[in-house]
């Protein structure tokens, strides 16, 4: 993980919302049926209707928290569904704790 790139990630408004609604997601989402969102995550339309904006812009923002390390990915038939990683989010958590 580059630190760089987790905090462009982080730099904008609604990728740290995602972030955060990603944290508990039933508060945040409604399931799709049989999925359980804590396990496998949400679907991009999912974030869409949450943020209000177009399918493109929330695919484009799950991207760069993809990148960045931040979140997980998993294909399940049509849908991808993310979720936190967890342990990727600890590390820059210590990352500043011990270098800034």
């Amino acid at each position: 993980m580059k630190p760089i790139e987790v905090f462009k990630a982080l730099s904008n408004e609604s990728r740290l919302e995602i972030l955060q609604w990603l944290k508990e997601p039933e508060l945040h989402f409604t399931p799709h049926e049989g999925i359980d969102m804590r396990k496998v995550g949400v679907c991009v339309t999912q974030v869409t209707e949450k943020l209000n904006m177009t399918q493109s812009t929330a695919s484009q923002y799950l991207s760069i928290l993809h990148r960045a390390g931040l979140i997980k990915t998993e294909r399940l038939g049509k849908f991808t569904y993310y979720k936190r990683d967890e342990e990727a989010i600890r590390e820059i958590g210590e990352y500043l704790k011990q270098e800034i």
